[in-house]
């Protein structure tokens, strides 16, 4: 079959768009894990919210550890989009080319997302490990990538895997709402659009839009997935912090979504061009 070049490109602007907003967003990425992993002690919270972990790093002068494991954070981002948008974008042609159909289902997208995720999630898992492990750490007090990597055995390294393909749900509900909505506004467009006019592409604050309410719908669903307090806390317990999720997450995968439609088109010609 050769280079798949449209999976390239899609792989590439995948990956640069979340480069870009892991970076932009990081602070806020370092308040939601250090909230979310603090455990109780005498039944009181040292954090209350994000704002609190936020005032912690301003009043201790440790404002710049808010960054600290940045940059493994970019690398396990950058690769594990690079891998989710390329195997995402070949399964479909795949797809597409062995059954002959011109479009493809809920039910098929949501399982060649499912398969693209834990292809990403066993690919990814030990610098996602190390990447919590740093953000985690007192502020000031991180590790470099390697020794972090090190400290513990294989099996520490790949430590939430299970869990982490269980969540390849969200990633599959995510760009499966996100293509569906796509596909339905562009079909809008093109009956509107002169024949002779560019091609029909979504603008940024669309994509956005569509990137947040995707990625809202996907952690509602899922988020019961990530936490284990069930025992201690009850139903309830499966939802706490579920702000500071979608928070974050939101707001990363729709600069994500909004930045890789943005650039895409500049990515394949630029591809071509190389080649």
């Amino acid at each position: 079959m050769g280079v798949d070049l449209e999976s390239i490109s899609e792989a590439t602007s995948g990956a640069i768009g979340s480069l870009l907003s892991t970076t932009i967003l990081y602070p806020l990425d370092t308040c939601k894990t250090k909230y979310q992993a603090e455990v109780q002690a005498h039944g009181q919270r040292k954090y209350r919210n994000l704002s609190d972990v936020l005032w912690e790093a301003v009043s201790t002068g440790q404002v710049l550890s808010l960054y600290q494991g940045l940059g493994t954070k970019n690398l396990q981002s950058f690769i594990a989009q690079f891998v989710y948008f390329y195997g995402y974008s070949y399964f479909k042609r795949l797809y597409l080319e062995n059954s002959g159909s011109k479009s493809i289902g809920t039910k098929v997208n949501l399982i060649l997302a499912a398969g693209a995720g834990a292809c990403t999630a066993i690919v990814t898992q030990p610098l996602d490990t190390a990447s919590s492990r740093m953000q985690t750490s007192a502020f000031g007090k991180s590790k470099g990538l390697w020794k972090t990597l090190t400290e513990g055995t294989l099996s520490d390294a790949f430590d939430g895997l299970g869990i982490s393909l269980l969540l390849t749900s969200n990633p599959a509900i995510q760009y499966t709402v996100f293509d569906q909505l796509k596909q339905r506004l562009l079909k809008q467009k093109l009956k509107k659009a002169d024949h002779d006019s560019s091609p029909v592409v979504l603008s940024a604050f669309t994509a956005f839009l569509l990137g947040a309410m995707s990625k809202s719908i996907a952690t509602f669903l899922t988020y019961p997935a990530i936490s284990a307090i069930w025992r201690r806390e009850g139903i309830l317990g499966f939802f706490k912090g579920l702000d500071a999720q979608i928070t974050k997450t939101v707001l990363s995968s729709a600069l994500l979504l909004m930045i890789k439609e943005k650039i895409t088109a500049t990515t394949w010609v630029i591809i071509l061009a190389i080649r």
